[in-house]
């Protein structure tokens, strides 16, 4: 098996981005958006993963099954997330008390 040999200036390069990702994340934390708070939040976040996933655990370079599976968890933490959303908004529709 061959492996794919990444130069230390990628990996620093990584570590600065999650460090100043970090950093927005801290800040937006103080700002005011209202809704938009838990969204950008959430975005940073859910890149700063992307970049983890891409680099540290070599899913870049690595064989396309592991891609797809990884796509998959993804997939399937994106459906989890959507029908725990749906159920939280759907709360107090009918008239039930549980909201």
């Amino acid at each position: 098996m061959i492996h794919h040999i990444v130069p230390k200036k990628a990996y620093f390069a990584v570590f600065i981005a999650l460090l100043l990702l970090t950093a927005v994340t801290i800040e937006v934390a103080f700002v005011d958006l209202g809704v938009l708070n838990n969204i950008v939040a959430l975005s940073i976040a859910v890149f700063k993963a992307l970049l983890v996933v891409l680099f540290f655990m070599h899913v870049r370079w690595s064989n396309k099954l592991t891609q797809v599976v990884v796509a998959s968890g993804f997939l399937w933490l994106a459906i989890l997330v959507a029908f725990t959303l749906g159920d939280y908004f759907t709360r107090g529709l009918l008239g039930v008390p549980g909201k």
